[in-house]
């Protein structure tokens, strides 16, 4: 039976500098496909913000090296029983992941003072496995920094 997890992260600074960023990567462990079910980002600074701009965002497979400058991040499971997360999880990597074959699976767009929430069936999730890294990224530098917070869930079957 698949196991779910939640990856949170809070007080992220999606910086003007930066580029692009890698909000989220998903390295999954041997022999354990894992899927994106859920992404909810939500933005803490911008909320008298005059501009109404939108954020450009993309899921990736198929990277095969991690992006760098962020941080390692938990997966945590929703069900007390289940063990430990198998594969590695970063957040907010402003040297994007590289090398290997990228496949963009989905492109959409985050209005910055609105949020974004995203709840995909089963037949919809974005499934990775073996070396094959899963990139939620940020496509394009931000106006100015951008404060957020957010959770995805996976699913990993063992």
């Amino acid at each position: 039976m698949p196991r779910v997890y939640t990856v949170e992260f809070e007080n992220i600074t999606l910086a003007n500098a930066s580029g692009d960023i890698d909000i989220l990567s998903i390295d999954a462990a041997t022999d354990k496909p894992t899927a994106i079910k859920t992404i909810v980002l939500k933005t803490t600074s911008e909320l008298a913000e005059a501009q109404e701009e939108w954020l450009r965002l993309r899921v990736i497979r198929g990277h095969t090296t991690v992006g760098s400058g962020g941080s390692s991040a938990t997966a945590r499971p929703l069900s007390a029983n289940d063990s430990a997360y198998g594969g590695t999880v970063r957040t907010n990597d402003t040297t994007i992941a590289s090398a290997g074959t990228a496949v963009n699976l989905w492109s959409d767009a985050l209005q910055v003072r609105n949020g974004y929430e995203l709840w995909l069936p089963p037949e919809d999730w974005f499934w990775t496995a073996g070396a094959d890294l899963l990139v939620v990224r940020l496509m394009a530098a931000v106006t100015d920094d951008v404060v957020c917070n957010g959770s995805i869930t996976i699913v990993e079957v063992p």
